[in-house]
């Protein structure tokens, strides 16, 4: 299927690995001219490197700058002016109890993965539409109808985001721009794969077996009962891209394995 993104300019913020990095990817292949953002020269370069051995004449910009700042976000914008897709994928989390979550640690989740959007799509919803096009798209989790107990603060950011991409979809009543969200289950990223290989060592167990029993035991409701592939998720997120969604907006589109159990 051509998904029509030929020309299209796209900026997905923390692209350097994970989902961010197969999203950037399968863009880029599908025609897109992707501007890939890691914090550091190197992590963008490696991620561009990566990128171009599977696929050697897609269309790449770098961008090294922490999008989860406001100099991170002029930087970019100075740069890139415009875009046509924005995937506001930048993200932290990591468990905590909650009585032990600082105000700092609060504001610090709230920033990265909640404002950065809110800088990102202030910026570029407005010119997009002006065009009468474009595609913003949020990264949010199943962890945001499915609230973690051992990282509410994360699970609070990624609700968050869909009520954000809802209200600002809310705004483009008429027009040929879509805002959606996307919420992946768990997915196998790179830290997913540390920690199952980190697993298995320490139990002393094969990896397949770790895995096997995270779904008995943590996340019985899968339906698929095993990690998603950040491939798998990126699929979603280029269409969702693509104009080939135009009657797709204001959704919350799951990806999640069939873990979250409503219906709605």
């Amino acid at each position: 299927m051509d998904l029509q993104l030929t020309g299209k300019v796209a900026v997905v913020s923390g692209s350097t690995a994970g989902i961010g990095l197969a999203i950037a990817t399968t863009l880029a292949q599908e025609g897109a001219a992707v501007i890939v953002n890691g914090r550091t020269e190197a992590r963008v370069n490696a991620a561009i490197d990566q990128i171009k051995q599977k696929s050697p004449d897609v269309k790449l910009q770098g961008l090294a700058a922490d999008l989860g700042t406001a100099d991170g976000a002029n930087a970019l914008f100075h740069k890139v002016p415009e875009v046509d897709i924005l995937v506001n994928n930048l993200g932290i989390y990591g468990a905590k109890a909650f009585s032990e979550i600082s105000d700092d640690e609060w504001l610090k989740f709230l920033e990265v993965n909640v404002i950065s959007g809110v800088r990102l799509s202030r910026h570029y919803l407005p010119k997009m539409m002006q065009k009468n096009w474009g595609r913003i798209i949020f990264i949010s989790s199943e962890s945001a109808v499915n609230i973690p107990a051992e990282m509410i603060h994360y699970g609070v950011t990624k609700t968050a985001q869909i009520s954000l991409a809802r209200g600002l979809a809310e705004t483009t009543v008429g027009t040929n721009v879509t805002v959606n969200s996307v919420l992946p289950g768990p997915t196998r990223s790179e830290g997913v794969e540390e920690f199952i290989q980190g697993l298995a060592a320490e139990q002393n167990i094969p990896p397949e077996q770790v895995e096997k029993e995270f779904f008995e035991k943590t996340r019985p409701s899968s339906l698929i009962q095993r990690f998603a592939t950040t491939e798998e998720v990126a699929a979603l997120v280029a269409f969702v891209a693509s104009p080939l969604s135009s009657a797709t907006n204001g959704a919350a589109l799951r990806v999640d394995g069939g873990v979250v159990r409503s219906i709605v």
